[in-house]
């Protein structure tokens, strides 16, 4: 074991102490062994489309269903070709906005890309 204590890979604090097998931080309880902290590695949210295709913010996709708008009348025709604003972890990963309907979280499985 090194004699300087690392800081804490997700809230970079720098009050890491070592407890047995595990370093501890005390502001955001992360634990993590010796060897997790050798990595220099981010976690970085990974999304695919329905065809298995990474995709970033920024990109264009086209839905492949047509999905109703909750609260609302109006339907996203399968083929909208939507511009993603952000990816967000959860179970609407996509975080976009569609013309004539607005802003909408969409799932992706229901898009690929464009």
């Amino acid at each position: 074991m090194s004699t300087t204590l690392p800081s804490c890979p997700k809230c970079s604090s720098e009050y890491v102490y070592f407890d047995g097998s595990l370093f501890v931080c005390p502001e955001c309880a992360n634990e993590w062994s010796e060897s997790d902290s050798v990595s220099t590695e981010t976690d970085e949210l990974i999304v695919k489309d329905a065809n298995g295709n990474r995709l970033e913010s920024g990109d264009s996709v086209t839905l492949i269903k047509d999905l109703k708008v909750k609260g609302s009348s109006s339907t996203a025709k399968i083929g909208t070709k939507v511009k993603i604003n952000r990816l967000v972890e959860g179970d609407h990963n996509i975080d976009c906005k569609i013309e004539g309907i607005g802003p909408m979280m969409l799932k992706s499985e229901f898009v690929k890309k464009a």
